[in-house]
């Protein structure tokens, strides 16, 4: 039993090292516009596990209203994923043509068309 409970602590605390150094990384090799994009991105996706949870423990009466919002969220997520990978300096091998003007008014506009048929469909 001694061997199983000092593996799981080196399991542990190898995950914690990798952790940290993984978030390190990030901290110091990550722009400043791609950190808030990622900010953004993680509060959308806090924003759809809130309605989720809200619409499977206490109601889904408005049904049409909890899939328009979770569409809403769904779609802004993925808008918002494409504008990061379009604006991240190590993919602009893979985005030649596309300047980070153009991906954003793409996301301007896909957000926009996204929120007049989300708006549409709450009736």
């Amino acid at each position: 039993m001694a061997p199983a409970k000092s593996s799981k602590t080196s399991v542990a605390s190898e995950t914690s090292v990798a952790l940290e150094t993984m978030w390190k990384s990030y901290s110091q090799n990550t722009s400043d516009r791609l950190k808030l994009v990622d900010a953004f991105l993680v509060f959308i996706m806090l924003s759809g596990i809130v309605q989720f949870a809200y619409c499977v423990l206490v109601t889904n009466f408005p049904f049409n209203a909890f899939l328009a919002g979770f569409a809403s969220c769904v779609g802004q997520f993925v808008l918002t994923a494409s504008l990061r990978a379009q604006v991240n300096p190590e993919n602009r091998s893979e985005f030649n043509d596309v300047s980070p003007e153009r991906a954003f008014a793409d996301f301007t506009l896909g957000s926009i068309v996204l929120h007049f048929f989300v708006y549409n469909f709450l009736g």
